[in-house]
């Protein structure tokens, strides 16, 4: 079979150089969401800014399915490429692909018709700029299909050692996205529908390059319409093995929901530096976040040929890899905050509490890098259910202690960056803990998904 296996040579070799490619792509995707962002703020102003950056928490609940159901098609095909067992690698991409679009097609539905109460009274967004979020997210809703399909096409990529393939892709949807940005918002001053627009263009432009270049390359992804094939059984797979996955992100969005309500309390100048924020900040969240993904595949592969010391090595390595990667980006972060948040033109107000969030984030979110990357492991090892509890863990803290101290003396509004401090540390306690124990070992055979 064609592909890269990581089973043999040093782990952390086989990891970096997987990883890195997912670290680029993650870059340039953060690259286009944060142009998106700078090119709303300066030319459309704070209201438009605030009203794309609300749209954030509930646009990644969708995301989340397209992310987790994907990458639990991915553990699947992994584990066999490792068995090197070509039929069911084969079988499971047909039923995946035809799962995802699907579901892609009915988030689009649901997208469009469930905004006005999902914005109104979960997300509670301010009157002043509610038409606008509910304008931005109604396009952006419509090529939902094109983010699970792509979804899809590069978790089967991953699963097969392709990790290379997600930066050519995104390479292109960034490029295209700054582009159409500048002309639709900048140029012809459609504001949050120009923005919307670029977005839904970019997404459909990385779905087609994924599709060619993963048929092109890969004659045994090379489908005729028929013949993809549908498997319930396998299908019933992806779904319990990536519903853990999928849940662990919903679990996210729905925190991040509740946290975005709690920061709409403050007022529009609160909103647009949460947006800026957390575009920032996931900026120090790409290296963890990037190796959650490679530890997946590697542990998939590694299982899937019978090596679970290797599986152990590869983790510690790439736990260590994280942490120094972090710390530099953080360090960065905070020397340059000032420079940074200058590029989004918000106001004076909004500029003290993005530098405060920021600074605080980049010492916080060091803790992330040493747990996070764990969560790969799990997943590739059937026990996508442990990162689920974590995030259930560390979101409810970090809900909870943000509307317990909003308004106390000691926090006040800083509780809203200050959470991570008491979440993150639950997140991490819980990894570690389970990790140590062993329990992630058991039922990991590639036998429970055959």
């Amino acid at each position: 079979m064609n592909g890269r296996s990581m089973t043999e040579g040093t782990p952390w070799k086989h990891i970096l150089m997987f990883a890195l490619p997912v670290l680029a792509g993650s870059l340039l995707q953060q690259l286009y969401n944060t142009v998106d962002t700078i090119v709303v703020g300066n030319f459309s102003g704070e209201a438009a800014l605030s009203a794309v950056g609300t749209t954030g928490s509930f646009a990644f609940l969708f995301l989340a399915l397209a992310t987790g159901f994907s990458a639990g098609n991915g553990v699947i095909i992994a584990q066999h490429f490792g068995a090197k067992d070509e039929k069911q690698v084969r079988a499971n991409a047909s039923t995946g692909i035809l799962l995802m679009l699907g579901m892609g097609l009915l988030s689009t539905i649901a997208g469009v018709l469930v905004s006005r109460p999902a914005f109104t009274y979960l997300v509670a967004v301010d009157e002043s700029f509610l038409e606008l979020t509910l304008q931005y997210f109604r396009i952006y809703a419509l090529g939902l299909v094109f983010q699970f399909g792509y979804n899809i096409f590069s978790s089967i990529l991953r699963a097969v050692g392709d990790s290379a393939a997600t930066l050519y892709f995104l390479l292109i949807a960034s490029v295209l996205n700054i582009i159409l940005d500048l002309v639709f918002v900048a140029g012809f001053n459609w504001g949050v529908v120009g923005a919307a627009l670029a977005t839904d263009i970019a997404q459909a432009a990385s779905f087609i390059a994924a599709y060619f270049y993963m048929t092109r390359k890969y004659p045994l992804f090379r489908f005729r319409l028929k013949e993809f094939t549908w498997s319930r059984i396998l299908a019933v797979k992806t779904l319990v093995t990536g519903f853990p996955i999928a849940l662990q992100l919903i679990i996210v969005s729905f925190g991040l929901t509740f946290i975005q309500r709690a920061v709409n309390e403050f007022g529009q100048s609160m909103t647009a530096s949460f947006t800026v924020g957390q575009r920032i900040e996931m900026y120090m969240n790409l290296p963890c976040n990037a190796f959650q993904t490679t530890l997946a595949t590697y542990t998939g592969q590694n299982i899937g040929a019978g090596q679970m010391d290797r599986v152990k090595k590869g983790a510690r390595q790439t736990v260590l890899m994280s942490l120094l990667l972090t710390l530099c980006i953080s360090l960065l972060v905070w020397l340059l905050s000032d420079n940074i948040i200058g590029l989004f033109k918000i106001s004076e107000q909004a500029t003290v509490y993005c530098n405060s969030h920021i600074r605080t984030i980049a010492v916080i979110n060091v803790i992330l890098a040493i747990y996070i990357p764990l969560f790969g492991v799990f997943q590739g090892a059937n026990h996508g259910g442990a990162p689920t509890i974590v995030a259930t863990g560390a979101l409810g803290t970090r809900v909870l202690v943000t509307y317990l101290f909003r308004y106390s003396d000691f926090f006040g509004y800083s509780i809203i960056w200050w959470n991570g401090l008491f979440g993150f540390g639950m997140g991490c306690l819980i990894t570690w803990s389970y990790y140590l124990s062993g329990l992630w070992q058991k039922n990991s055979s590639i036998e429970n998904n055959r």
